[in-house]
């Protein structure tokens, strides 16, 4: 099994010496596995798609479609506190779990969800209406700021557009991160995204492969060029080595990216990684 890069104790120091920082010209990024992250800016946290359970590994023992884990978990969630606000781009399991989340917000007691408004009741069915006043639904287009981080609802053809997609631009400080959640190209992608200026996006690379039956998502060269295209000071990908049947290696999107000319930086789940404002 792949272990983290920072696991555990060894993690939340990390996060804690990055918050005890409190600079406003630092925005730090972990990986948390698959499409999940940790922000924080300034002392201030948030998580997005964050997949910290077992839950699909068990649901899915000894059927035909085994999700077999690849990386060990980064931290129990129950030990994350400090985060304002946790995002699900869709209702898929690995982006909306709720035993992740039940977690979250135990420890969290005033965090919110950020989600489509397309998903409310599916994730009140989830989670439990208990929870529903945490939620915070966006149409496309619409904003929601919590602390300092604001959060934008865009686009996601998870195959095909839905309003049950979306993608979220989380603007902290001098920083905007795009995360797309799961995603292929569409028209007019691009030219939607680019006035935003991400100095940060994060994008899936495992591709499409009928023989998995799952949804598809880009390819490593497709994110890499979805970053070029949209202007992204750098791409990190993600939704890669968490299930055996379900990964892809980064090569190819490491290669498409030198080929552009695309700033990008290949995490390790649980490593942090750093980021600078753009020179203007």
């Amino acid at each position: 099994m792949i272990q983290p890069a920072l696991q555990d104790e060894a993690f939340l120091a990390d996060v804690a010496a990055a918050r005890s920082e409190a600079r406003a010209d630092r925005l730090h990024v972990w990986w948390l596995g698959q499409s999940g992250f940790l922000l924080c800016h300034a002392g201030e946290c948030v998580v997005l798609d964050p997949y910290l359970s077992d839950s699909l590994t068990r649901k899915y023992a000894g059927t035909d479609k085994p999700h077999v884990r690849l990386t060990a978990r980064v931290v129990d969630p129950a030990r994350i506190f400090g985060i304002g606000a946790a995002s699900s781009s869709h209702n898929h399991t690995d982006h909306l779990d709720a035993e992740t989340l039940h977690a979250l917000f135990a420890a969290n007691l005033g965090a919110r969800l950020v989600l489509a408004a397309a998903n409310v009741e599916f994730a009140t069915q989830r989670l439990g209406a208990e929870h529903r006043g945490r939620f915070a639904p966006l149409a496309d287009g619409a904003s929601v700021r919590i602390g300092g981080f604001s959060f934008t609802a865009v686009p996601a053809a998870h195959e095909e557009l839905s309003p049950e997609y979306a993608g979220f631009v989380v603007s902290v400080g001098p920083f905007r991160v795009y995360h797309s959640g799961d995603t292929v190209l569409f028209p007019g992608m691009a030219a939607r995204l680019r006035p935003f200026a991400c100095d940060v996006a994060l994008l899936p690379i495992n591709g499409r492969a009928p023989v998995r039956r799952v949804a598809g998502n880009l390819d490593g060269p497709e994110a890499a060029r979805l970053a070029h295209a949209i202007g992204a000071g750098w791409v990190v990908p993600c939704h890669h080595e968490m299930f055996a049947f379900n990964t892809a290696s980064p090569e190819a999107f490491v290669a498409e990216c030198a080929r552009l000319g695309q700033p990008c930086r290949v995490a390790r789940a649980g490593e942090r990684l750093t980021f600078q404002p753009r020179p203007s």
